[in-house]
């Protein structure tokens, strides 16, 4: 009797394992989608006549307007000259909103990865100087959120949005 309950107790176990083990396969598969990569962010130009300082002093500004807190900045391509090299421009620029960080973490801690807020001010091969973000509408569309943490997610976006607008344009 006992070796009978053994067997059946190894082999419940053993299917619920391979059955929870299933279950973490197919969520994984879910949330790995394969995209394509130059749809997951949005890229505009600057517009003629705008200089780099023009596009960093047009961006602070925005986010100081809309109450985005800058906490960190990265001036790759001066580092680099700092080093003897010549690259072509590159600067990153990281903004946050703490309480919505937080409020999207305690959702699910995936949402960290995408934090901060991220523009980068690029030079393509031809000199083009570019402002460039993730496409937070891809998110936001494509995953299911609480309706207060769509509304933040869309907020969080718009404003992204207006900040690299006022660098292509140069509003200030």
């Amino acid at each position: 009797m006992k070796i009978i309950t053994l067997v059946i107790f190894t082999l419940t176990l053993f299917l619920s394992q391979t059955i929870f083990a299933q279950d973490i396969v197919q969520k994984e598969q879910l949330t790995l989608d394969i995209i394509d990569i130059t749809n997951s962010v949005l890229k505009m130009p600057l517009d003629k006549g705008v200089s780099v300082h023009d596009a960093h002093m047009s961006i602070n500004l925005k986010a100081e307007e809309l109450n985005m807190k800058k906490v960190g900045y990265l001036p790759v391509s001066n580092e680099l000259r700092a080093r003897g090299l010549n690259p072509r421009h590159l600067e990153i620029f990281q903004f946050c909103n703490p309480e919505d960080a937080m409020k999207m973490v305690e959702f699910n801690t995936i949402y960290a990865a995408f934090m901060p807020c991220r523009i980068a001010l690029v030079e393509d091969k031809q000199g083009h100087l570019w402002l460039q973000m993730i496409n937070l509408d891809m998110i936001i569309d494509k995953y299911p959120l609480p309706e207060e943490l769509r509304k933040i997610a869309i907020t969080i976006n718009a404003q992204m949005l207006a900040m690299i607008t006022a660098g292509v344009k140069r509003s200030f």
